[in-house]
């Protein structure tokens, strides 16, 4: 191995407890496929965001707000994970664009105050595909390349009970892991037209109930350990300028 790929292996071991799983390179091949986590983010990746959430906030105002807190617990969870600043980026924008698909719901279904049928079940759960579909046309990109498989995934359970590919364990994506405990701590702590949003204390009994069934048992860990910390730091301004003041 040359004094240049060693060098560059062994700034990679310094940054993150994370970064550890991708750097046992041996050749310049398996380099290429390490650099790999540090992918570029294209120009253009905000203003297309920014022209789906649009569309989104117009049909359901609701789901908007709750895309931009994901995207922004997403990315704070991976940054305790010890994610790069890279993946920070794409946990934010699964996070961030995970539940557009609510788009192409019946939304008369979407808030009914009553308890679904099992096909108004079906229909709902199938926006994770819809906003994989969404996403699709950008996937030329790499780095959308990356997020969407994640975005279809979000719903998927470590014990393959989830939706909509029923996969498990590994087989989740990470980042699709890190969403589904963020998005359920959104969801279940807002008010809904069928119940009030539910306390921390309750929400985090939840999440250890469920974790290694439903959750990722180490993400769950590190969640409940560094979220109440959250709330004392700023929120995140490139986000912020770029799609959210935007849209508003």
């Amino acid at each position: 191995m040359s004094n240049f790929i060693f060098k560059i292996i062994s700034k990679l071991r310094a940054l993150s407890i994370f970064a550890l799983k991708f750097v046992e390179a041996e050749t310049e091949k398996e380099l290429m496929a390490i650099l790999k986590v540090w992918g570029d983010i294209p120009e253009w990746a905000y203003s297309s965001a920014l022209s789906i959430l649009e569309s989104l906030k117009k049909s359901d105002p609701e789901t908007y707000r709750h895309c931009l807190r994901v995207g922004e617990y997403s990315r704070k969870l991976a940054r305790d994970a010890g994610f790069n600043e890279y993946q920070q980026r794409l946990a934010e924008f699964t996070g961030i664009l995970h539940d557009v698909g609510k788009i192409g719901l019946d939304h008369s279904i979407l808030n009914k105050p009553g308890k679904l049928t099992l096909e108004e079940q079906e229909h709902v759960r199938n926006h994770a595909i819809y906003s994989a579909e969404i996403v699709e046309p950008l996937t030329h990109h790499e780095f959308f390349a990356t997020i969407n498989p994640s975005i279809r995934a979000h719903h998927e359970r470590i014990d393959g009970l989830g939706y909509p590919d029923k996969l498990r364990g590994e087989e989740i994506p990470v980042l699709a892991r890190v969403v589904l405990i963020v998005d359920t701590l959104d969801a279940m702590g807002q008010d809904r037209v069928y119940r009030k949003g539910l306390p921390l204390d309750v929400i985090y009994k939840e999440l250890e109930r469920f974790s290694g069934q439903q959750f990722d048992p180490q993400l769950v860990s590190i969640f409940l350990s560094a979220h109440k910390h959250w709330a004392l730091e700023p929120t995140e301004q490139e986000t912020l300028h770029k799609i959210a003041k935007k849209v508003a």
